[in-house]
């Protein structure tokens, strides 16, 4: 896949926000654009984004795997990702996250059997005071969920779920 023959428009409007001489400063709105369709970032779109700023495929995938808005393997619809820093976890993050596990019947990392969400722990979302929290990200961006329950985040995923059926 080559973002530019993809997203001619894209790629032409972000590459114009930076100096000729700063373009690799694009890498991470262009990684964004790259995982829009699948959820992720293939090798073949780090190695066109790599080309592209004149970077290495070493320096996009390090962008990749450090920040947990961009993901190197293909997941369920919906990642949901619940903050497990020091300051959630003093407000119950740990045991928030594991009931959700209990309750999808999976481990954090896994995806639901439906493919319909994968669970993630990460670190600081910004919300340490309104934990236990979490973010999801799918096919409509991404959203902060703050001040949750296990009873309202099963509600959100069966709205979810509910909302894939009428879409069909």
């Amino acid at each position: 896949m080559s973002l530019e023959k993809t997203y001619p428009k894209e790629v032409k409007r972000i590459l114009a926000k930076y100096p000729p001489e700063q373009k690799r400063s694009a890498v991470m709105p262009l990684l964004y654009l790259a995982q829009r369709e699948e959820g992720y970032v293939n090798k073949a779109a780090m190695q066109d984004i790599a080309q592209m700023l004149d970077i290495t495929e070493t320096e996009v995938a390090s962008i990749v795997g450090f920040y947990t808005l961009y993901h190197d393997e293909k997941a369920g619809k919906y990642r949901m990702q619940v903050c497990t820093d020091l300051p959630c976890a003093l407000r119950g993050a740990d045991e928030f996250l594991n009931s959700l596990c209990g309750n999808l019947g999976i481990k954090v990392g896994e995806t639901t059997a439906d493919g319909l969400v994968t669970l993630e722990g990460v670190m600081c979302l910004a919300a340490c005071d309104k934990a236990p929290m979490f973010q999801t990200q799918g096919p409509d961006g991404i959203k902060y969920h703050e001040n949750m329950t296990v009873d309202r985040t099963m509600e959100l995923i069966e709205a979810l779920k509910q909302a894939g059926k009428e879409v069909k």
